[in-house]
């Protein structure tokens, strides 16, 4: 684990591809539990207009061998803010990432996005069923709604 970005200055992945993704052992390996990662100020651009897109991630898995490492989500996911991606190609994508890193026994991610030209896209991905006797939690986001 000696090659971790954890504890070193790292800069800014210029994209999604380039950004790196760090796993470490799962300590728990024989225990079903949840990670739970959400990241409530996601930014992409939109790839038709150049404009940012804004969105509430909320990433949930089950570990399997691996667990992501934390400052490498955050700056995988940093690497959207200059990605022109519609909102179902970020959210999927970085699902995909995620279970091509980990193979966890289960993921899903809940891409809430603001409204942009007056309509909120919600896009939501998983892996399959949930693994036996585990408690998923709401992601805790409410559904967009404006004033009326």
């Amino acid at each position: 684990m000696t090659d971790l970005m954890l504890g070193k200055s790292v800069a800014m992945p210029a994209s999604p591809e380039e950004a790196v993704l760090d796993r470490v052992p799962n300590p728990h390996q024989d225990t079903n539990y949840v990670t739970r990662f959400t990241a409530p100020e996601f930014t992409s651009l939109c790839p038709v207009t150049g404009q940012p897109d804004f969105a509430h991630l909320v990433i949930d898995f089950v570990a399997d061998a691996w667990l992501v490492e934390s400052k490498s989500l955050k700056l995988y996911l940093s690497s959207f803010r200059n990605h022109g991606a519609f909102h179902e190609d970020c959210t999927v994508a970085i699902g995909k990432r995620l279970v091509g890193l980990l193979a966890p026994r289960w993921l899903r991610i809940g891409g809430y996005w603001y409204p942009r030209g007056g309509i909120p896209i919600d896009v939501f991905w998983q892996t399959g069923d949930v693994p036996k006797g585990v408690w998923i939690p709401d992601q805790g986001v409410a559904p967009y709604r404006g004033r009326g």
